[in-house]
């Protein structure tokens, strides 16, 4: 199986080059994935618009990335990963050898990859920054952000996967600009009961178990953009979050957002278990994106039984 996954902004696009049964839902985790993405900071911003030797190295800084690995037949199995960062954003694979800078390669296991890189510092040949032919490449010349593909290449058996985060790059083009904060899921609740990270949860019947998020208004950051005049526009995230589980599905696979009229979503969802399925241990996860290139993730597990 070769997947195909995209992330950053308001864009999450999922492609499987397989056989896929036409019931199959992205809440039902069975297989190989990489279920979430997140770099720390989720964006670089430079003190200034100006090529300064200080802008520079602010937008060459260190940055975590981290990749949510889940095989839940694996068995523990080795994944062979390559992350790579290039010039195109449409590049979803990072297939042209000549844009393209390896950031990190080598052998993990099912949980969270971990990497210390640095993106802004890649180079090209010729000693050209990597985040200037991003530029180049841009329609828009960097006015959005310059926005720089970072393409992680896992292999778990013949189970092969490549997923892409946008990471953002900015500098200060109006007043009021301040870099972006990571999404950070405060709680999340079972039938209106705490469930804290790390407890197994015992969980009983046939459901459904309406599984909500503790209140993320006041996390929701209101920012500052450039708009096609230059001018500041003022806009407020409205935080979506993906639901998955190894059993059963949920009724609400992704909450929160906002409608056309900004009215926002609430973070409240139903998991329910199949009919013929067997006491077990389920594993959860939780994904929040805040819709500018942020995101973290939750995990959480219960012992149910019918």
């Amino acid at each position: 199986m070769k997947a195909l996954l995209k992330y950053g902004g308001l864009l999450l696009a999922l492609s499987v080059v397989a056989c896929v049964d036409p019931e199959d839902q992205p809440s039902k985790v069975y297989d190989f994935r990489v279920l979430g993405i997140s770099t720390e900071s989720p964006e670089l911003m430079a003190p200034s618009c100006e090529r300064t030797p200080e802008a520079l190295e602010a937008l060459a800084a260190p940055v975590t990335y981290r990749a949510l690995l889940v095989d839940p037949k694996g068995g523990g199995r080795p994944i062979q990963y390559e992350l790579w960062a290039c010039a195109d954003t449409d590049d979803s694979t990072c297939s042209d050898e000549a844009n393209r800078v390896l950031l990190s390669e080598g052998t993990a296991t099912e949980g969270e990859l971990t990497l210390s890189i640095r993106p802004g510092a890649a180079t090209l040949a010729e000693d050209t920054l990597l985040l200037e032919r991003v530029q180049e490449k841009d329609p828009y010349k960097g006015l959005g952000g310059i926005r720089m593909p970072l393409v992680l290449h896992v292999v778990a058996g013949d189970e092969e996967v490549y997923a892409q985060k946008l990471m953002v790059f900015w500098c200060p083009v109006v007043e009021g600009m301040t870099a972006n904060v990571q999404p950070q899921i405060p709680g999340l609740r079972v039938d209106d009961a705490p469930w804290p990270e790390g407890e197994v949860l015992e969980l009983r019947g046939k459901g459904p178990f309406v599984v909500t998020v503790d209140d993320v208004t006041a996390l929701q950051e209101t920012y500052v953009v450039p708009g096609l005049r230059l001018d500041a526009v003022t806009l407020k995230e409205a935080w979506e979050i993906s639901w998955h589980t190894t059993l059963g599905e949920f009724a609400g696979q992704v909450t929160g957002g906002a409608d056309f009229g900004g009215q926002l979503g609430k973070h409240r969802t139903e998991w329910e278990p199949p009919e013929d399925a067997t006491a077990q241990e389920v594993t959860f996860w939780a994904v929040v994106r805040d819709g500018r290139g942020g995101s973290s993730w939750q995990v959480r597990r219960a012992r149910w039984s019918p």
